[in-house]
Order: structure tokens, then sequence, then C-alpha cells
């Protein structure tokens, strides 16, 4: 067996800060690997599918100190669980740069489709994923959600649930559409935050009736933050998640001017700039737990370009997996967050929700010595001519930061260093997940 040793830097982890601990890291932290909890790698999405392959996506996200995703297997409509979650498998096995795990997409609830979530259960794929928007693709109605809810509460599934009000925005993209608003922006403003918060109200409401905890993706709005922190003040098992681009990016990019805000188009939208300083300190109190990057990216040409004339074609998602742990360290300089916070809502929290943890998430004896040595004081200009992501555009496009990952190790294996990849296809594993470790 070989072995590495890191001398000479700051370890940080969610619990501790150690210095001088026994590659020299002199003045550099070293750091959990990165675990993503939301990745869309492959995803076929309005005719189209999402740019990175989970050989190149996973690629990237080494590159930005993220060592383990958690993906999401989609099961076909009208047929099984287990015929999407094979399907995944097939796309992820021996192509992987980091190590890997599945949610499962429930587009189809139904008898037999309730009953397979035990047997996936079993098998260390223990999150399921609702939808309540795009009516006719991937929805549930309330009467399905319940069921789900109810069957999770049964065998430890957690529900993680897209919360905005689909059937509502359908009408709303009619109505806007008819009126001749076909620009980008109309995105953001058909998908209104009020029917996010909605959503967000009755997902929580459903799952106290099945006793069942929930997850909330990729929350955006601050009156959707605030039910969340209502449920978890009366001790629900309510969770939620944040991404980079709400923390930093608005719908003033969805304006941008000609087509170009068709390359911020992601659901749930991006919002009013003045929602950022509520999702920062709801990040520092823990009503939003987890940072996720919801990566699903689509290069504007030609596949944004799909929706010239009428928004509501644009492939929905931003590309991200690469930038998540930079720019949550922005969050350190620039004082929103404490260093070993930005080490919790990265890497410990993700993976107990997922049942990850001690594995991942964490550098302590008998965990996976995924290891980030990450320099604080490198300056980096976020570009998509730099970038790793398989996609022609960065949403960050010229923003300057400070940090930047040095050198990356999966379970112990050196995979980036000094500005060379030294990985390979396949060197990441399926990682069977326990339940959610959180549930109170």
């Amino acid at each position: 067996m070989s072995r590495t040793l890191i001398t000479g830097g700051t370890v940080i982890t969610a619990a501790d800060e150690l210095a001088d601990t026994v590659l020299d890291a002199t003045g550099k932290y070293v750091i959990p690997g990165g675990v993503d909890g939301h990745t869309h790698m492959e995803m076929p999405f309005g005719g189209t599918v999402a740019a990175d392959t989970f050989e190149t996506g996973t690629r990237a996200a080494a590159w930005g100190g993220t060592t383990t995703i958690v993906d999401f297997a989609i099961q076909p409509r009208g047929g099984a669980l287990r015929e999407g979650l094979d399907a995944w498998h097939a796309k992820a096995e021996g192509t992987c740069a980091i190590d890997y795990a599945f949610h499962m997409i429930m587009s189809d609830v139904n008898p037999s489709s309730l009953k397979e979530m035990e047997v996936l259960v079993g098998e260390g794929v223990t999150s399921f994923k609702l939808f309540m928007a795009y009516p006719g693709v991937l929805y549930s109605d309330d009467g399905q959600v319940l069921r789900a809810m109810q069957r999770g509460a049964e065998t430890g599934g957690l529900i993680l649930m897209h919360a905005e009000n689909g059937i509502a925005i359908d009408v709303l993209i009619e109505q806007a559409l008819a009126r001749g608003e076909t620009d980008p922006r109309y995105h953001g403003i058909v998908r209104h935050e009020l029917l996010e918060a909605e959503a967000t109200h009755r997902a929580i409401k459903l799952a106290q009736v099945a006793g069942a905890p929930v997850y909330i993706v990729h929350l955006s709005a601050e009156k959707a933050l605030a039910e969340v922190a209502k449920a978890r003040d009366e001790g629900l098992n309510a969770f939620a998640e944040t991404c980079p681009q709400y923390l930093f990016l608005s719908s003033d990019d969805l304006a941008r001017p000609g087509f170009e805000g068709a390359k911020y188009v992601c659901s749930t939208p991006l919002r009013p700039r003045e929602h950022q300083a509520a999702l920062w300190r709801g990040l520092r109190t823990d009503d939003l737990s987890v940072v996720s990057t919801d990566h699903c990216p689509f290069c504007f040409k030609p596949q944004k370009e799909m929706g010239l004339g009428d928004f509501s074609k644009i492939p929905n998602g931003l590309p991200g997996v690469e930038h998540r742990m930079d720019l949550l360290h922005q969050g350190v300089v620039e004082g929103h967050l404490s260093r070993r916070r930005w080490i919790e809502i990265a890497c410990a929290t993700p993976a107990r929700m997922f049942g990850l943890y001690p594995r991942k998430g964490t550098i302590a004896p008998g965990s996976d010595a995924d290891v980030v040595i990450y320099d604080p004081a490198a300056r980096q200009t976020l570009s998509a001519a730099t970038h790793h992501m398989a996609v022609d555009y960065s949403c960050y496009e010229g923003k300057e930061i400070t940090g930047r990952v040095e050198t990356v190790l999966s379970r112990g294996r050196v995979i980036v260093d000094g500005g060379g990849y030294r990985g390979r296809a396949g060197d990441g594993r399926f990682q069977q997940r326990a339940t959610c470790q959180y549930l109170r």
C-alpha cells in the first residue's frame, strides 16, 4: 500500500482546525474532498442532452476539488426504477474520474415503483427525487408525492423535492408567450418566487402528514427559505440546499441584452439580487444545510439557442461543478461564511445528508483519504477558456476570485497536482449509501 505524507498545512474539517499536521502544504489549507450532492451528467432534457458526460463532468469536478458526486438516475415514464438505475450505471461505470453515487428520480409514481423503493434503498440508492414542476414530463401530483413520502418513511428513503407549482407556471408561460414575451428574462418572471414558496410549504406539509423527512433542492428565494426555517424551528426533518448561482448571479443576468440571458436559464430561476443576503444568512444559521451545484450544462450554441423566440424551449441548466468549492471560499473571503462552515456545507453535511459520512466529507482515520490542498491566497479569473467543463461558456466569465485548488487526492491517490491532471477515466467507484444521518 502506498502512502502520501502531507506536511505543513492547516487542516480544516467541519469540526476542527489543526495547524502543522503530519507534497508540502506550507501556507495552504488541507481540506476534505468536496461532496456535490446534486449533479446531472448526460441528462436528457427538452430534446437534447447535458453537455458533460460522466467522464468530462467528473474530471472537471476533480479540478475544482470535488471528489464525490451524487447524480440522478431517471425512471423512464411507464418503466421501472430499475430500468433507469441500470441505464445510469451503464453510463457511469468505467468512465468517472471520481467516486459517484445515485439518487433516483421517480417520474412515474405507481404501486410498482413504490414497491421498488425498498429494493433500491437496500442497494445503497437511498434518496428519491420528485417534481412538482414540468407537468407531462416529470411532474407528480400531491397524491403521488404523499404516497412516495409515506413509502420513504417506511423504507428510510429520503424524498428530494423540486418545489415549484408547475401547473400554475404553465399557465403563466402560455399567457406570456401569447403577449409576445419571448425573451429569456421571462423565464424568471413566470416562475414566480411565490410559486416556489407555495410549493415548498406544500411539500413540507405533505411530508409532515406522511411522517417523513423532506429535502428541498436548489432553493433560490427568500420566502421559500422562510418556509424551511419555520419547519425546522418546529422540529421537523425539513432540509434544503441552495446553489452557487443563487448566491452570485441574479435576474439581471437573465435580462442580459440580446439572447445572452439564455446562458442563465435554470429552474428554479435566478432571483433579484436582494435574495442573496437571505440565502447567505440561511447558510450561516443552518436553515440551508448544503450547497450543491445542480450542474446541468447545455452549450450556448446550439443547445440554448433552441429557445430563440420562445424562452420555454431553452434547456434549463447551468454549468458549475468545477467552481463550487472556489465560489464558496470566496464567500469566506467576503465574510459571509467561516472556514469551518465552508467545509461543513460543501463536504461534511452533504456526506452525512446522503449517507456517505465518514467515508466522505472529512479527514479522519478510516475515511477514504479524499483530500484537497487548497491555496487560499491564489488569485484566479473564471473563464470558459480555462475551465474543464464540456460547455462553451462560463456563467462567471471574467469573475476574479481568491483561492484555488492545488492538489487533489481521491482515496489517497493524487489525481490533480500543480496544474496537471494525473487521473484517468474509471478511477471513480460507485458508492453505496446509507440512509440520511440527520433524522430526528
